[in-house]
């Protein structure tokens, strides 16, 4: 098996200042920085595959990249990476879809699920903030989910979700149900898997997702708990902003959850 990963971008006009240069403490770490902060994220694509398969993803993995809404990438990154190590076997989460009329609606929605799981009203409020802010994380904010601390190591990169892949007998059965919901896009089920990889981490309670494609205005709430709620009109067409977030734990094993996401490959069955 092989991880396939995808990330374009566009080079943006900015200046880090001397002081801020001085505040970045680990040297080694400043061309990354600047690669980050000078870049603006246009899309981003991964998946798990045999390595027949390593030629079809890769060129569906590009095909995104420069036809993608945010704009024309100057710059495409395919990493892939042969799978040494054993799967962790994990299971979808169940799929449902709410009627919401509006982003408020959709916000009123999202507070009741995450209160019912005992996440803070300050916690979901901090979520909104970086769910709503303009400037779009590459990945996903880490939220205690009493004091509604941040405890991401790296604010502007955020943590990446990554190594999913699916059996085929899985993603066709899938595929039938989604299609008479009518709703089988690959959107869809991309963020499906991987919101069912975030929530079989324990100290995982809930994430919510707002994409950041201008023309994508459904995003969802997910929890082990209730699963994964599609949520329409979470946004407003032609809204560029979009992240996610994931509420954990206090006590939570901030290292080994982030290891989990990042670098542990799963399979859904």
């Amino acid at each position: 098996m092989w991880s396939i990963r995808m990330r374009a971008s566009k080079a943006i006009s900015h200046q880090l200042s001397v002081v801020g240069i001085k505040k970045l403490k680990i040297r080694k770490t400043l061309d990354s920085k600047l690669s980050t902060l000078n870049s603006e994220h246009i899309s981003g694509a991964e998946g798990i595959c045999e390595e027949s398969e390593i030629l079809k993803v890769s060129g569906e993995y590009i095909k995104r990249a420069l036809t993608h809404s945010r704009g024309e990438p100057d710059k495409i990154v395919i990493t892939i990476e042969k799978i040494r190590q054993k799967p962790k076997t994990i299971s979808l989460l169940p799929v449902a879809t709410f009627k919401c009329a509006s982003p408020e609606e959709a916000r009123k929605i999202i507070t009741q699920k995450l209160e019912s799981l005992g996440i803070s009203k300050k916690a979901i409020d901090n979520g909104f903030v970086v769910l709503n802010s303009k400037k779009t994380m590459r990945g996903a904010s880490l939220i205690l989910l009493k004091s509604g601390t941040r405890v991401e190591p790296d604010k502007e990169r955020g943590v990446r979700v990554s190594r999913m892949g699916i059996e085929r007998l899985t993603e066709k059965n899938l595929s039938e149900k989604l299609l008479r919901a009518r709703i089988n896009t690959t959107t869809v089920k991309e963020a499906l898997m991987l919101a069912s990889k975030a929530a079989s981490w324990p100290d995982v309670i809930a994430e919510i997702c707002i994409s950041d494609d201008p023309d994508y205005t459904t995003g969802y709430v997910a929890s082990k708990e209730f699963g994964y709620l599609r949520i329409p009109n979470i946004k407003r067409g032609e809204e560029m902003h979009g992240s996610r977030v994931f509420f954990i734990r206090e006590t939570a094993d901030i290292a080994g959850l982030i290891s989990y996401l990042e670098r542990k490959p799963v399979i859904i069955i």
